[in-house]
């Protein structure tokens, strides 16, 4: 879980994980929240929940990279990415690590049927469901979610996928990483999930975001790797 001033959502998202009671440990990878999540993450850190504290706000696809480092480092078999704003539900992890035992990427997907977006505004789900499709036609893949935050990786492939090489820092890295596994040829399955605005704090969205994953997404379409 990545965090950014999410002080008001953390414990919530946490202790919703910790109810499934799934034999899983939690990585709270915190960018130097001003609002002192860092400092509430320590406090709810334990044998099962973890702290990894970055100097600085600097993206998040980098502050994903270090976690996945941690984990490989680990030696876990599966990394899963989930916000920490309560936007993504827990129990939808269920179904995403149930099916893990056939896939090296599992993706939370909105845009599949079953999957769903509550409490957006119609505009920011016409960007999100235009922009995948753009995604989807430009880059060749058969993905109709590749900005989906929630997602699974077997980490035994996620190492062989070249990280060092991971260019985008925003929310362009989901797309980037759906990208470098289709093309490394990886199974790939989505599963549909209902995506819920948060209900505290402030999406970290902004236009500059979008424009930069529009921009790499037609860049990346002319090169036959990310």
């Amino acid at each position: 879980m990545p965090t950014y001033n999410e002080a008001e959502s953390l414990s919530f998202s946490i202790s919703s994980v910790r109810e499934l009671e799934l034999d899983l440990d939690v990585l709270i990878v915190d960018d130097n929240s001003p609002d002192g999540t860092g400092q509430l993450a320590d406090e709810l850190s334990n044998s099962k929940t973890f702290v990894l504290h970055r100097k600085s706000k600097d993206g998040l696809g980098a502050a994903y990279l270090a976690g996945f480092d941690w984990a490989i480092a680990r030696g876990y078999e599966v990394v899963v990415e989930m916000d920490a704003d309560g936007s993504h539900q827990a129990k939808d992890l269920v179904k995403i690590l149930e099916q893990m035992k056939n896939a090296d990427l599992v993706l939370g997907s909105r845009w599949v049927p079953g999957g769903a977006v509550l409490h957006w505004p119609w505009y920011r789900k016409l960007i999100s469901r235009v922009g995948n499709i753009y995604a989807k036609q430009m880059l060749g893949t058969k993905i109709n979610d590749m900005t989906s935050g929630f997602r699974a990786f077997r980490v035994d492939f996620l190492k062989n996928l070249r990280l060092e090489g991971v260019t985008a820092r925003g929310y362009g890295f989901q797309v980037e990483m759906a990208l470098r596994t289709f093309r490394a040829g990886g199974k790939i399955t989505e599963v549909p999930i209902v995506f819920i605005e948060r209900n505290f704090g402030k999406s970290k969205m902004t236009t500059a975001i979008v424009l930069e994953a529009l921009w790499l997404v037609t860049k990346w379409s002319f090169y036959k790797s990310a």
